[in-house]
């Protein structure tokens, strides 16, 4: 018997990393998961190790930041499984660079993917879950339904060269509580996770042929070796967490584990800004 036997999960970015180990504990717990990832390869990858499993799971590539994708995004849950309960809003990236460089493409990228992609998205389910919950309510207490952002230690804490990155995921925290205090009466509870250190291609000592294809741009990803391992010196756990370490929280948060909170962020950083 799983935590979230019978739910229906949606979790964006899950094709690598972090995501894709949520999407796995997910599926593990008993739910059925909608993977998205901007590769259509590796989102498929994902979809056959839940299935091989005996997990059920169905594949939504595409781009966040597409205005038509959140109507995509949640009809392939209501096509694949009638319904949907929890959603995780965890694709991203960084585009990083200090401010008097930083140009407005990269300002926006950051902003699109980490607030304004997560909005429409949120936006897109309350067509259903409004509807659904005000149904429920004539009958007694509508249905918990669970929403998990993703933020990071930059978006609590700030990082220098991460202006745009911290503005989106500072952002999306105040969205969390926000949509927190609208949705509580409908049974919807939403929470955040806030990421320190997690092994990640994207927290990978920095090479110049590390690069991903976002939204048709080339970015660099991964950190400088010498700031990565400054970082990791100064967490209290001694060492980065790993991506299935990562996704504990978010589980707890889907979970009826946590139907008494709503609107918190949970830090997720082996001590660090404690």
């Amino acid at each position: 018997m799983g935590l979230i036997d019978g739910k229906v999960a949606i979790v964006t970015g899950a094709g690598r990393g972090i995501g894709r180990a949520v999407a796995e504990l997910m599926a593990e717990q008993g739910a059925c998961v909608v993977v998205n990832d901007l590769d259509e390869t590796v989102a498929r990858e994902a979809v056959d190790v839940i299935r091989a499993s005996g997990g059920k799971a169905e594949v939504c590539a595409g781009s966040v930041t597409d205005a038509a994708f959140p109507a995509r995004l949640i009809g392939t849950a209501m096509d694949a499984f009638g319904n949907f309960d929890i959603i995780v809003n965890n694709a991203g990236y960084t585009h990083d660079s200090m401010l008097h460089k930083m140009s407005d493409e990269q300002w926006y990228a950051m902003i699109d993917c980490h607030l304004t992609a997560p909005f429409r998205i949120l936006r897109e389910a309350s067509k259903y879950w409004r509807e659904w919950a005000k149904a429920e309510s004539g009958s007694g207490r509508p249905k918990p339904r669970k929403v998990v952002n993703v933020s990071s230690t930059s978006g609590v804490a700030g990082n220098a060269g991460q202006a745009n990155y911290a503005a989106g995921k500072m952002g999306i925290v105040g969205v969390t509580k926000s949509l927190a205090k609208e949705w509580g009466r409908l049974g919807i509870y939403v929470n955040a996770v806030a990421y320190g250190f997690v092994e990640t291609r994207l927290t990978a000592a920095k090479d110049k042929s590390m690069k991903a294809v976002v939204d048709g741009n080339e970015v660099e990803i991964g950190i400088p070796e010498q700031l990565r391992d400054r970082a990791i010196q100064s967490i209290p756990l001694g060492r980065p967490g790993t991506p299935r370490e990562a996704a504990g929280p978010v589980l707890f948060l889907a979970s009826p584990l946590s139907d008494y909170v709503t609107g918190h962020t949970v830090l997720v950083t082996g001590g660090s800004y404690m």
